[in-house]
């Protein structure tokens, strides 16, 4: 078992920044690619982006990309989301992932989720 607990989330004004983090427990944190998600008020559940245990490459969401940053701290069993330059329909509950396969597409492991909320 992998447990994730997010922090971080909270309100901020538009075009302010935040930073997300989710610390793992439990399993070997180094080797589970770890991503983000959100989940907007009514509707489902959505890719934000992902970091690679392998080789630390970064993927991301179109909605998101050059405002938003994945980053990881093995040593600390922590992946980390900046957030830069938020918008409104940034506002979604985050969830923290972690998958072994790599690819995200059905993570084996899932946080509580935190929410955020971005004030026009």
């Amino acid at each position: 078992q992998l447990q994730l607990v997010e922090s971080g989330g909270g309100l901020v004004q538009a075009g302010g920044s935040l930073r997300l983090s989710c610390a793992a427990s439990g399993r070997t944190f180094g080797s589970y690619t770890m991503g983000w998600f959100r989940r907007a008020p009514g509707k489902e559940r959505r890719f934000v982006a992902a970091i690679s245990w392998r080789d630390g490459s970064t993927t991301y969401a179109d909605s998101v990309k050059g405002r938003f940053t994945i980053s990881r701290d093995n040593a600390k069993s922590t992946v980390y989301l900046q957030m830069n330059s938020v918008k409104p329909e940034d506002t979604a509950v985050y969830f923290c992932a972690a998958d072994a396969s790599s690819s995200m597409s059905t993570p084996d492991y899932w946080g509580q989720g935190t929410q955020v909320t971005v004030s026009s």
